[in-house]
């Protein structure tokens, strides 16, 4: 290919700096302080409270490159452009430049610096919406009007409604930017306009896309068009206008208006390929080599499991970069299913027994240079990936040996001796013609066999698999998961209720008095907090004494007696690194730029002086109650666990 992946993000993160942006690192594959949802899924995740109204320390043009998982997607990996992880460039404007200025950057990025052919660049905008009031965006068609002349291309309009409209109607002739409806063309959190509460922003949007020539696939539709599914066209950026505010009297137009553009830097470079397969970038194709040489096959002999096995390890050594290992409960969860995944179509590819740690190498060769704490963490990802796939091992013998029981049962027949039924024993064990729901079920959560797992084995022996009852138990099984994990997360810190503000500040005091009496070895390795209670995680090698959690607990209940100010410092993190004042946690999911809460007592004395997201009270004593120390145990090798609550006076 023409340019490399890494060399597109440069570019890009070089030419935004240049157009003064400041440039910020990725957040974390998990977001931190933010108990509603499991992965940072978008480029713009992180910049949401910053869109909303937030100052951004950084100043009002941001751009980034940001590190993103879609956990929903695991079961799509294996066409052409379906990945698990992948990276999203991104720039914004908070209040500051609009479609004027981001178009043109856009463009010329796209075309100049990447090298895309504008030949083979198509457009869309939003066509508005009379009934609310919200016009249609011709500035951002006329602006890519020009921009597009200016390239000596063909800069035609059209409308086309719905994706539905475009498949009848079709592209005309010199037409190149099209209008869509806010199904295709619309962006706020909430959805479509009209799904919009009063309070929040949204507008529409302008997406590009590049043409890679393929057949159209009727199946989709009569005509192809930008937003056709058929694989023609690939979306490799959107530029979001934030212009609208949604009013009890309507939409009125946003006094300071934001831009929020996210391009898929996989996208991209595939475009840059000129190959509509992502797997064939190289970020991704040094695995998809090492695949072949591991299996003694060619890439096109199973396209299917080769894309499984090169995704899912990648996605997997981004998640224990960000120290998400696999376990069977929330993130965990789903760093276990990349690489029990990746284990099973590796066997399918014939790849030898304990290569995937290979594999990961690999991964981590290709990013280290930009993702330093990959080269950094190299050796706990191999020694992760290798006792998982050790560890599945066992576990796939045990539930083959299930499955088995499951498949071949006796056929119990009976015959008449001596006028009495009695069992014929001659009848020999006979398969059943299905593997039922609940069997399924029960080899998913038992021995974590994936359902495509259990129906590819069922189909060996001729089998099927009752996938519909299947289902079922699956969605009543999230149902209950989705239930716990709400109620887990109930006053978490997405829900800022008093209580639990008042337990999030207590934590900090309990931390700080487990450094005072056991040592500065002490770490958060991890918390839960609601309403009611809080659990947290520590680092340290043995248990703690009731005598000594008596003096924490102390420690504790004086500083809230005693009262004193919480005060908030914006600090840089490489500053507050290297403070030795200043105690933290998973720092390489920060912002380069953090808050550290100081903590005193009514005389000026430092209590607590710790790096986090927040919120906490504005004063010791605003803490009621009695703090109590209920349990303390063991979490894991290293890390204990303390159980405490605010008992009320």
């Amino acid at each position: 290919m023409s340019i490399s992946g890494n060399d597109i993000r440069e570019k890009y993160l070089s030419f935004m700096e240049k157009n003064g942006h400041a440039i910020v690192p990725s957040s974390a594959l998990v977001p931190d302080n933010d108990p509603t949802t499991l992965f940072t899924g978008s480029g713009m995740q992180p910049m949401v409270p910053y869109l909303m109204g937030e100052t951004h320390p950084k100043g009002t043009r941001i751009a980034d490159s940001q590190k993103c998982f879609r956990a929903e997607d695991i079961d799509d990996v294996g066409d052409n452009r379906h990945t698990t992880f992948f990276e999203m460039l991104g720039n914004w404007s908070l209040g500051d430049y609009f479609k004027a200025e981001q178009i043109p950057w856009i463009a010329k990025f796209l075309f100049d610096e990447v090298g895309l052919s504008p030949e083979k660049f198509y457009i869309t905008a939003f066509i508005g919406d009379e009934s609310l009031g919200i016009p249609k965006d011709t500035e951002a068609a006329e602006i890519w009007q020009a921009v597009l002349a200016e390239r000596g291309v063909s800069n035609g309009v059209g409308e086309m409604g719905s994706a539905d409209d475009g498949a009848i109607r079709g592209m005309k002739d010199g037409e190149r930017i099209f209008y869509y409806d806010a199904g295709e063309n619309w962006w706020s959190r909430a959805g479509k306009p009209e799904k919009m509460p009063v309070g929040e922003i949204g507008g529409g949007d302008s997406e590009m896309f590049y043409d890679f020539g393929t057949e159209h696939d009727a199946s989709y539709g009569e005509h192809c068009h930008p937003a056709c599914d058929c694989g023609r066209f690939l979306e490799i950026g959107n530029s979001v206008f934030m212009e609208y505010l949604k009013t009890e009297n309507g939409f009125e137009k946003l006094p300071a208006q934001n831009v929020d553009f996210g391009g898929g830097l996989e996208r991209i470079a595939a475009a840059a390929n000129n190959d509509g397969d992502v797997f064939k970038i190289d970020l991704l194709w040094k695995v998809v080599e090492q695949i072949e040489e591991l299996s003694g096959k060619k890439y096109e002999d199973d396209l299917h499991s080769f894309r499984v096995v090169t995704d899912h390890i990648r996605g997997a050594v981004f998640m224990i970069s960000d120290n998400v290992l696999p376990s069977n409960t929330e993130q965990g969860y789903f760093v276990r299913r990349l690489l029990r995944r990746a284990v099973r179509f590796a066997d399918i590819l014939e790849i030898p027994e304990g290569e995937l740690k290979n594999l990961a190498k690999s991964v981590i060769d290709t990013y280290k240079e930009h993702y330093t704490n990959l080269g950094d963490q190299e050796q706990l990802i191999i020694d992760a990936i290798a006792a998982e796939e050790a560890q599945f091992r066992i576990t796939l013998e045990k539930g083959l040996k299930q499955f088995n029981k499951i498949t071949l049962q006796f056929h119990v027949q009976t015959t008449e001796v001596d006028g009495k039924k009695v069992i014929d024993k001659t009848t020999k064990p006979v398969q059943k013609k299905a593997i039922s729901a609940q069997n399924a079920f029960e080899l998913f959560t038992t021995y974590g066999f994936p359902i495509e797992l259990t129906e590819e084995i069922a189909e060996e022996k001729g089998l099927i698999v009752e996938r519909d009852g299947f289902e079922e138990l699956m969605k009543e099984h999230k149902e209950k998961s989705r239930a716990g994990a709400e109620q887990k997360f109930k006053g978490g810190l997405a829900d800022s209720s008093d209580t639990v503000v008042q337990y999030h500040t207590a934590t900090h005091l309990m931390l700080a008095g487990l450094r005072h009496f056991l040592g500065d070895h002490i770490h958060q390795a991890g918390s839960n907090i609601t309403g009611d209670r809080m659990r947290f995680d520590f680092t340290h090698p043995e248990k703690v004494d009731r005598e000594t959690l008596d003096q924490i607990q102390e420690f504790v209940n004086s500083a809230i007696k005693n009262g004193g100010e919480v005060s908030i410092d914006m600090m840089s993190k490489t500053d507050a690194e290297d403070d030795p004042t200043v105690e933290g946690s998973f720092w390489d999911r920060y912002p380069d730029e953090v808050k550290v809460y100081t903590m005193k007592t009514a005389d000026g004395e430092i209590v607590s002086r710790e790096l986090c997201g927040g919120p906490h009270v504005e004063n010791l004593a605003d803490i009621p109650g009695t703090f109590k120390i209920k349990k303390e145990e063991s979490s894991s090798a290293g890390v204990r666990r303390i159980k405490a609550v605010l008992l009320p006076e």
